[in-house]
């Protein structure tokens, strides 16, 4: 699945917040519905049953409750996407990523194999329709779930190439999976930022560390070995470099993928290296574009936004685009693109501890036309208006209003663009000023229950809000739309 990821280590941020942050894409050819939930032990299953890839893992006893992301309509399983558990930990997953044939062949994918001419089916792996809810209910740190998810690659493999981010208030894990059954992760360093298009991204790795204190670096047991029986180490000096070894440069990277690291990095860094022209350090075909890097000046939730709804603005290859030289115009795969389902982010800030510390953002449909909003993440419900989707399309719910805004104001850009931005801002300084006022009642009250009660009481009034603001936009835009039908004219009848 298409997705686009950005990791924010506590000293990069702005208020000493760990944040990971996706867009959650659908393929090509269909959109997924999506609402914002709560998982309670008790909901959680002892056995669990993939969907698509048939297979049975057996899940410990206790679980925790966490936040998902799930699919609103039924068929394909869970998919829940992103959470923070009640152990202040949170996961992201996945970022699809690429690999090359020589792994694949070292490592095949567990492919699920159906029952045929009286052969038994054979189960496949785990996938993205899975990690969440076999890991998020279970772990409590970021290490935690790098090694819980790495246990489960290693007895069941996996059927597809993934990313997967781990946050708890201290650290930052990424883990990318190699192969079926092998996998390696990394720490985020805590003054970097790191970004993921839909591409193995890790270039630098320490196996020593790996195989030893892991400190910074863990991996499958066997890793080191692998790479030696399968000659995968492409590097001239013996210093291992991942994305050689086990990525892709393939020519379809240099549209869907380099070009997305580009322009994020391009964006939060603009100045320290030369991004443009024919002297250009980095381009969008570069396949040496720095997995992280410190940014120039510490990253908001607002950065993070931007860059996850980016099209290229300011550059030859945004497709809106209404001037000068247009021949690179939608060159490339945009980052805010109209497949996105969501955007979580996931902030734990200092402040407020596990009680009230973590805030999960979240936006759906387009990013380059929605908003996003904030909810406390230690709750026990979720607003109605994010959590009532379904299949139908209605105005009664986040997701489907955000996708008729983004339709309508895309086919009316340069009349919509305006109310989107007044959207998009207003929304922003009503959420913070709503969480700036519930964290000082929170902060005063000790009572646990009594925080909950609050935590529910904002989170409610955030969801108030942005239906208001949402409704008022939806109605600019459909007029601005209205008025460019083929059938208008200026006379007035009345």
């Amino acid at each position: 699945m298409a997705c686009t990821t950005i990791l924010v280590g506590k000293k990069a941020s702005y208020d000493g917040s760990t944040m990971i942050a996706r867009n959650d894409d659908s393929g090509s050819g269909h959109f997924t519905a999506k609402k914002f939930t709560v998982v309670t032990p008790k909901e959680q299953p002892k056995t669990y049953i993939s969907v698509l890839s048939h297979v049975k893992v057996e899940l410990p006893e206790q679980a925790m409750r966490y936040t998902s992301m799930p699919n609103a309509e039924k068929g394909e399983g869970i998919w829940a996407a992103s959470g923070v558990n009640e152990a202040n930990v949170a996961m992201t997953a996945t970022e699809t990523i690429t690999t090359n044939p020589r792994v694949q062949g070292a490592d095949p994918l567990v492919v699920y194999q159906p029952a045929k001419d009286g052969q038994e089916e054979v189960p496949g792996g785990i996938g993205e329709e899975d990690i969440v809810c076999l890991v998020l209910p279970y772990i409590k740190s970021a290490r935690e779930g790098v090694a819980r998810l790495g246990q489960l690659l290693e007895t069941y493999g996996t059927y597809e190439n993934n990313g997967i981010a781990f946050q708890d208030a201290d650290e930052i894990w990424w883990l990318e999976t190699i192969g079926g059954h092998h996998w390696m992760a990394r720490r985020v360093p805590d003054d970097v930022y790191v970004v993921m298009p839909n591409q193995l991204g890790i270039d630098t790795f320490d196996l020593e560390d790996a195989l030893g204190e892991q400190k910074e670096y863990m991996c499958s047991p066997d890793l080191k070995e692998f790479i030696e029986k399968y000659h995968l180490d492409l590097s001239m000096d013996g210093v291992l470099n991942p994305r050689d070894a086990f990525g892709s440069h393939d020519d379809s990277d240099h549209v869907y993928n380099t070009p997305r690291a580009w322009y994020m990095e391009r964006y939060l860094n603009p100045n320290s290296v030369n991004w443009d022209g024919p002297d250009a350090d980095y381009t969008p075909l570069s396949d040496d574009i720095p997995w992280c890097m410190v940014p120039e000046k510490k990253i908001t939730p607002e950065d993070v936004k931007y860059v996850l709804s980016a099209h290229y603005q300011g550059t030859p290859y945004d497709p809106y685009l209404s001037y000068g030289d247009k021949s690179m115009s939608g060159a490339y795969r945009s980052i805010g693109i109209n497949r996105n389902d969501f955007m979580s982010l996931i902030q734990m800030r200092p402040e407020g501890g596990a009680a009230f510390g973590t805030l999960e953002w979240v936006a759906y449909a387009s990013n380059a036309f929605n908003t996003m909003v904030p909810f406390y993440a230690d709750v026990d419900e979720t607003p109605e208006y994010l959590a009532n989707t379904t299949g139908e399309v209605s105005t009664e719910n986040f997701y489907w209003t955000s996708r008729m805004i983004a339709a309508m104001a895309d086919a009316s850009y340069g009349k919509s663009l305006f109310h989107v931005e007044h959207y998009q801002e207003n929304v922003l300084a009503k959420s913070h000023a709503l969480i700036n006022q519930y964290d000082a009642l929170l902060a005063d009250e000790k009572d646990p229950e009594k925080q909950m009660e609050l935590k529910r009481k904002a989170n409610r009034k955030v969801a108030e809000m942005v239906q208001k603001e949402a409704s008022a936009t939806l109605k600019k835009v459909l007029y601005e739309l209205s008025n460019q039908m083929k059938n208008s004219y200026a006379r007035s009848d009345v």
